[in-house]
């Protein structure tokens, strides 16, 4: 952007001190623009990678529907360069003849420039395996639960068995209806969960750490129900105060929880068995069908409900164009929003166990 600004007026002497005033008003506020745009790039950015982040993955979660192949870009990077010149010029021709007018001019231009450069980087490699085909660390699971996230919620979504008992699967190599005492187990988790009975800890064993879990019964009357149900539904000994946490679907014996986690790519496949696909779709065989319709949040359903249609929705969390349809996740509904969300958080986890880290920033300012 380029801005030119020449100015002539005929004036008398007095008018040099408006002239001079101007100019030092002028060069005084372009003296620098980095941080008065620090607040809107910061911002503006943080929406555009996140809003990026929601329908990349949304379009690979309605691809999975169809067999298609997802393909994952990270932004490594972010580096919005900005460069501010101006220019002032002030002069002044006399005439002495002229009754004493003096006639002035002046002049200011300036130049902004703004070139944004963003890095992709492509999930392959090992990376892919990290990022998508390693399950969820057990410990990392309860972390989570221990941390205030609801429990039912997250091990219907991460879980594949506890001690043996099979959550439910719409994924197409291993399809199956829930065991009938999978939603009990989770919900008297969540029981414990929320009445503070549910302890998380961290043990060193030589070289190893270990997680333990433990129940407090003496938390109450109906909590202690709940206690008494999950030692007998996972066979877990009723004299072993801490339970040790790993990873399989074997339990090698009554003082273990072993829980068989699911990769992100898992999760993703079970997001997909909830993409509405338009009926032509289904009766062209372009995407599989499903058994019977399942409503998300309510025991055995998908894990979230995407929307399609050929009109592009008004109120969309987030949504995306393929084979002449829209898809979407709707932003009235709670449910699959959180189930989204968290979907970003399970991906960071079952690469490095620890927290996202955000893209790297770089704004230079001149």
């Amino acid at each position: 952007m380029a801005l030119a600004l020449p100015l002539s007026m005929k004036t008398s002497g007095g008018a040099a001190s408006a002239l001079l005033l101007v100019a030092s008003l002028v060069t005084g506020g372009c003296q620098t623009i980095g941080p008065s745009n620090m607040q809107r790039d910061r911002l503006d950015y943080g929406a555009a990678v996140g809003d990026s982040w929601k329908e990349q993955t949304l379009l690979n979660i309605t691809k999975l529907r169809y067999f298609d192949t997802p393909i994952f870009l990270d932004i490594s990077s972010v580096v919005s360069p900005y460069s501010l010149q101006t220019e002032l010029s002030l002069g002044a021709r006399i005439f002495p003849r002229s009754r004493g007018d003096t006639f002035r001019e002046l002049g200011a231009s300036g130049t902004y420039i703004d070139r944004p450069t963003i890095s992709y980087t492509p999930v392959t490699g090992k990376k892919y395996v990290d990022a998508l085909l390693r399950p969820i660390p057990p410990q990392a699971i309860f972390a989570m639960i221990q941390a205030g996230h609801q429990a039912d919620f997250i091990m219907r979504g991460t879980v594949r068995t506890i001690n043996g008992i099979h959550n439910a699967s719409a994924s197409p190599g291993r399809a199956r209806e829930e065991d009938p005492t999978f939603e009990r187990v989770i919900d008297a988790f969540r029981h414990i969960q929320q009445a503070g009975a549910l302890g998380v800890r961290i043990e060193k064993r030589g070289a190893e750490e270990v997680t333990l879990v433990s129940f407090n019964e003496k938390a109450g009357k109906r909590t202690a129900e709940h206690i008494r149900y999950l030692r007998e539904a996972l066979g877990l000994d009723p004299g072993v105060r801490e339970l040790l946490l790993t990873f399989g679907s074997i339990q090698r014996g009554p003082g273990e929880l072993s829980v068989l986690s699911r990769s992100v790519l898992e999760i993703l496949v079970e997001l997909s068995a909830g993409v509405d696909v338009p009926e032509q779709h289904l009766a062209e065989k372009r995407a599989r069908a499903l058994p019977r319709q399942r409503k998300p949040g309510d025991g055995n359903q998908p894990l979230a409900h995407i929307r399609s249609g050929t009109e592009r929705p008004e109120d969309a969390f987030a949504a995306v164009r393929y084979r002449d349809h829209w898809f979407w996740i709707d932003d009235r509904d709670i449910y699959s929003k959180r189930a989204f969300t968290f979907l970003l958080m399970f991906s960071s986890i079952a690469e490095t166990g620890i927290a996202p880290q955000a893209p790297i920033i770089t704004i230079p300012a001149n």
